[in-house]
């Protein structure tokens, strides 16, 4: 048998003793937390969800670098976890730069930053945004499109060299990183990275521009060829109210054609909503005209004086609805010098498109995801050639741009792909031939108490539903305004491909002392499209713009219209890459307004029409010329494939 021996009495009592010393001690417990009144805030001054942090594949850093003159700038550096010889790259933005690098609350660094990053993410490149100077977190002074130090900034600061301050800082103080900084950004942020070419810092070896703006007189944020881009007083609002982002305009109107016609004149507009009392609405409506103020802020003279030696792709949307000019027009200043490789990308996509989803816009569907295809296969290559040592050297397309209507991709040497211009004329019966007329006219009458819808009524210039798509928005309910004239071709019986700029040749006249003249080249689709049952018959703007009457001799002294005495208005389109394809047929459409979106002309010459008065708005016969010296035309860039 087993007996069981009872232990020692010596090794019970240890047993108990230890077992009660574990019961009355907690187990690694928390340490206690201060007892809270009641009253104590509850909204940290700095808070990180631990959760977030603890699993997170990137570090998220914060600083304040500072500038030459002192003054610190808001940065928020993203660095991929076991990082090391990674490149940099820097967004330096008006637009928050907290929530440009916080897109979701996520361990994820391609969650938490935004779409466009995603490539940048799996290439394990550090990411970094900057407040620019005296926005949101950044100290100083805030102005508009801060100009290039020199006539119009006798300061010794600008975006160049708070750039080359930031860069500078960066390759010093994050461990993780190679040195070599590119930079990458659009709109605004695509001006910033043009400006950090005016004076670049030796580890910024390339350079992103998209949709950038450029000048903001010719063709991009606040004026086309004179005529006032009326949201922008919003942009205004925004930007300049206050430190952070401003409040909307509260006009307590729905529709935006309402509220604008109601008001008077642009300058009429701002003074009823307070936006004129703004600093920057003063300065444009001080300088109506394109004097020294706008020229000597335009970047692609700025940049052409000092070419920099860094390289660059410009990128850039065929139906850019803000910054259409910028791109094509830096291209056009820095590619002819040589001094640094300089790459343009076109691709079929709205203002910023090239950092979103590319597959459609507004009614038009592509054969995939074109800004996907872009970032992955032209830019990505591109940046690690430059930024990384041992990254394979990439055959970057000179020009990669979009062709719409065949819907693929080109490479082209150089751009414009033509020089050639072949004219189509205005006819007789409302007709366009590649000959000229025999001579006559064609009259509308114009009022500015009726002017003409840049989109269907009732207009919400902020809805994005509608501001983003506008320039592929179907022009049909235009050409059956009885103000509008519509010249349309035959029925092509082979594609005319057109890659470059059209350049209107109009002549008219009109029984007022000045005049707008908007004009539109349009693809008239068929009636019928089995594929896609919603485009039989559509008119797709290609290209079109608005030029104001008043600058046909002088961009920067205008002059008061001859009544009744026919003048020449010869002026561009944006740039197009485009087929139209058998089937269809060309239209060229012909108006005096395009609003809300850019501000009436009261038909009348006044100084400056942001003063104009009621009385000042007038109803004009315009009469459009079509025969012998006075043949007008538009001029298309045709390519002969």
């Amino acid at each position: 048998m087993l007996h069981l021996v009872s232990p020692p009495p010596i090794l019970t009592l240890m047993k108990t003793l230890a077992v009660a010393l574990l019961l009355a001690t907690p187990a690694l417990a928390a340490p206690p937390v201060a007892i809270l009144p009641a009253i104590t805030p509850d909204i940290p001054a700095h808070f990180v969800n631990p959760t977030v942090a603890a699993n997170a594949d990137y570090v998220k850093r914060e600083v304040e670098i500072p500038m030459r003159d002192g003054v610190t700038l808001h940065t928020v550096i993203v660095v991929p976890k076991g990082a090391h010889d990674a490149p940099i790259m820097l967004t330096r933005t008006p637009y928050h730069a907290d929530k440009r690098a916080n897109r979701n609350d996520s361990p994820s660094m391609a969650a938490e930053l935004a779409q466009g990053d995603e490539g940048f993410v799996a290439a394990g490149y550090i990411r970094v945004f900057q407040d620019v100077r005296g926005k949101y977190r950044s100290n100083g002074d805030y102005v508009m499109v801060r100009p290039v130090r020199g006539p119009l900034n006798p300061t010794k600061v600008d975006h160049g060299t708070d750039a080359w301050d930031t860069i500078d800082w960066l390759v010093k103080h994050v461990p993780e990183s190679n040195g070599r900084v590119g930079m990458i950004g659009s709109s605004y942020e695509g001006f910033t990275v043009l400006m950090a070419l005016t004076d670049p810092h030796p580890a910024l070896k390339v350079a992103v521009p998209m949709s950038p703006m450029v000048d903001g007189w010719r063709g991009d944020d606040w004026f086309h060829n004179g005529a006032f881009r009326q949201n922008s007083w919003s942009y205004h609002a925004g930007q300049t109210e206050a430190k952070g982002e401003g409040n909307a305009i509260a006009t307590g109107v729905y529709d935006d054609y309402d509220a604008y016609l109601r008001a008077g004149s642009s300058g009429d507009y701002a003074r009823k909503y307070g936006v004129a009392d703004l600093p920057f609405s003063q300065k444009v409506m001080q300088h109506p005209a394109y004097d020294s103020f706008w020229s000597e802020q335009a970047l692609d003279k700025t940049l052409a004086a000092h070419p920099p030696k860094v390289p660059v792709m410009l990128v850039v949307g065929a139906w850019d609805q803000e910054d259409i000019y910028g791109a094509y027009a830096v291209y056009a200043a820095l590619k002819p010098l040589g001094v640094a490789p300089v790459h343009l990308v076109v691709g079929p996509w709205r203002h910023s498109g090239a950092n979103y989803d590319g597959s459609s816009l507004g009614s038009l569907k592509f054969t995939g995801d074109t800004a996907l295809e872009w970032r992955r296969d032209v830019l990505q290559p591109f940046l690690d050639h430059y930024l990384r040592a041992a990254a394979p050297a990439a055959d970057t397309p000179p020009v990669w741009a979009y062709e719409t209507g065949t819907d693929r991709w080109r490479r082209l040497a150089t751009w414009p792909a033509t020089t050639a211009l072949t004219p189509f004329y205005l006819q007789a019966g409302m007709g366009l031939a590649a000959t000229p007329a025999a001579g006559g006219h064609d009259d509308y009458l114009s009022d500015p108490a009726h002017p003409v819808p840049f989109v269907p009524r009732p207009v919400r210039m902020a809805d994005g539903n509608v501001w983003k798509p506008w320039l592929v928005s179907d022009q049909r309910p235009a050409n059956a305004r009885p103000d509008v004239l519509s010249y349309t071709g035959p029925v092509l019986t082979a594609p005319v491909h057109i890659a470059g700029q059209t350049m209107v040749d109009l002549f008219a006249s009109t029984t007022g002392s000045d005049a707008d003249w908007v004009v539109k080249l349009i693809d008239v689709y068929p009636d019928e499209v089995p594929s896609q049952p919603e485009l039989g018959g559509y008119q797709l703007a290609i290209a079109l713009d608005i030029f104001r009457g008043r600058y046909r001799e002088s961009l920067s002294t205008p002059s008061a219209i001859p009544v009744d005495v026919a003048q020449r208005y010869r002026f561009a389109l944006p740039n197009a890459d485009h087929v139209f394809l058998p089937g269809h047929r060309i239209m060229v459409q012909i108006s005096s307004s395009l609003f809300p979106l850019y501000d009436r002309n009261p038909q009348t010459f006044v100084p400056n029409i942001f003063d104009a008065t009621a009385g000042d708005y007038r109803t004009a016969t315009m009469r459009v010329l079509r025969g012998g010296t006075t043949a007008s035309a538009v001029d298309l860039p045709v390519v002969n494939d």
